[in-house]
């Protein structure tokens, strides 16, 4: 991350962020070095991929089988929805009453058994975070704002009191575009955001714009000899007008909110460490993190997507809370619903309130998913095991259908029964939100693999 130093310590960093603004991914000197795209292939809608990591299952969620034998329905009842006949697991209070603003699917599949990062990054997207695509068509930073245009967020990006970021898997993948792509991650340690010191007097920073250009140009010429392309003049001046302003800084600031908006996220409600010590996760603080966390990581999103970021990851599986085996590191399907299941719900419905509420509803495109689902079965201790042919899947916003339902699975809930979508529909989903394909497949300079990521058949 860029910070600039008077010799001896950061200058003021209250007031610069680490100069965050442009330390954000923007002085990952892609601000300089890169070229913002801009033309009639952009929609100008941005992306929000809350990935819940342990793989989330779908009865407990939104398909709960309440016909099937006990032993495979859910285990916490059902709810009916605010669509006629469609019914959600008995925790998603919160979204059945919401579902008419949503789409539901009931024919996903992943693919994948293992505790890995699949969809979000895996084989079907080159092993690259699928934001990393995005970025480069478009720059990895907006030069308007000068905010990277893919960021992931971990917990620790807006609670400083919980464990640090886990995943299991590199969520800051680029594959084969490079480190130029990497995301931005509040708190992390990507290529992006290690340390590029300027030591820069107090007063010339402040005084002096030739002597800081000089220092910006030294790292100019450090990026270039990694192989990227030179900064020009005017692309200098305007990150130093980018590194003055703050607007980036601005984004990553909570409390700009009001504070009912504050309080609607607020999932910290949730909190309950009775029941959940029992078990190593809750020993370590992973579902506490999780329900600190969660609202506010969505709320974060939003103001990223806003300011010019237009592909978040949320890292919402805090070290894989929603794998609910019941075998002693992490909770059964009933005290894991609790934890875990509480929060999601409450942290999406106050989301989609919020878009709505300001407009946004086609602007930003939710997705929520894990790497998998569960089995139909429920094992003897309570908990569902791993299961990679049938996972749910949300989508909100964006274009996404309003009160949709897309889909069926069979009897056992167990495989889809017709239309079934994997995670290649997921990310031409994507690219059809961000992109307009038919104007993409006449730009000049596009790659011929994310062409052929946008070329699959996107999901509604």
């Amino acid at each position: 991350m860029l910070t600039v130093y008077d010799g001896h310590q950061a200058i003021d960093r209250r007031r610069f962020l680490t100069i965050g603004g442009l330390g954000l991914g923007g002085l990952s000197l892609s601000s300089l070095l890169g070229r913002q795209a801009a033309g009639s292939h952009l929609t100008g809608k941005s992306i929000i991929f809350l990935f819940q990591q342990g793989g989330p299952s779908q009865f407990e969620t939104f398909d709960p089988k309440p016909d099937a034998p006990a032993g495979i329905r859910t285990v916490n009842g059902i709810i009916q929805t605010s669509l006629p006949g469609v019914q959600f697991g008995g925790t998603m209070e919160q979204l059945a009453k919401r579902a008419d603003r949503f789409t539901t699917v009931r024919s996903f599949q992943t693919r994948n058994g293992g505790h890995n990062i699949q969809p979000i990054v895996g084989p079907d997207s080159r092993k690259a975070n699928i934001g990393a695509h995005y970025a480069r068509v478009v720059g990895p930073t907006n030069r308007r704002t000068g905010m990277p245009t893919t960021s992931v967020l971990y917990p620790a990006a807006v609670c400083s009191d919980v464990p640090g970021p886990r995943a299991r898997g590199n969520l800051a993948s680029t594959g084969e575009w490079g480190a130029a792509y990497q995301p931005f991650i509040p708190g992390g340690k990507s290529q992006l955001q290690k340390n590029m010191k300027l030591k820069i007097p107090r007063e010339r920073f402040f005084g002096d714009r030739r002597h800081v250009l000089k220092q910006l140009d030294r790292l100019n010429r450090l990026v270039d000899s990694e192989g990227q392309i030179n900064a020009s003049d005017d692309l200098q001046r305007q990150a130093y007008e980018i590194l003055l302003s703050g607007g980036v800084a601005k984004a990553l600031d909570l409390s700009q909110e009001a504070p009912s908006t504050l309080a609607a996220y607020d999932t910290s409600r949730y909190e309950r460490r009775d029941g959940w010590s029992q078990v190593s996760r809750g020993r370590k603080g992973y579902y506490t993190g999780n329900a600190r966390s969660l609202g506010k990581l969505l709320l974060l999103g939003r103001r990223l997507c806003e300011a010019g970021c237009g592909f978040v990851t949320i890292h919402a599986g805090y070290s894989g809370v929603w794998d609910m085996h019941a075998d002693g590191n992490n909770l059964n399907m009933t005290d894991g619903m609790d934890a875990v299941g509480k929060t999601f719900d409450h942290a999406v419905a106050a989301f989609i309130d919020d878009l709505e509420s300001r407009g946004l509803q086609d602007k930003i495109l939710l997705i929520c998913c894990g790497e998998m689902g569960r089995t139909p079965r429920i094992n003897r201790r309570g908990g569902r095991d791993h299961w990679g042919r049938l996972s749910p899947l949300l989508l909100y916003g964006g274009g996404a259908g309003r009160g949709s339902v897309i889909g069926q699975s069979d009897r056992r809930g167990s495989d889809p029964s017709g239309d079934n979508l994997n995670p290649k529909n997921l990310i031409a989903t994507v690219m059809h939100t961000v992109f307009d394909v038919p104007q993409l497949r006449i730009t000049d300079g596009i790659p011929p693999t994310i062409m052929k990521l946008a070329s699959e058949r996107p999901i509604g």
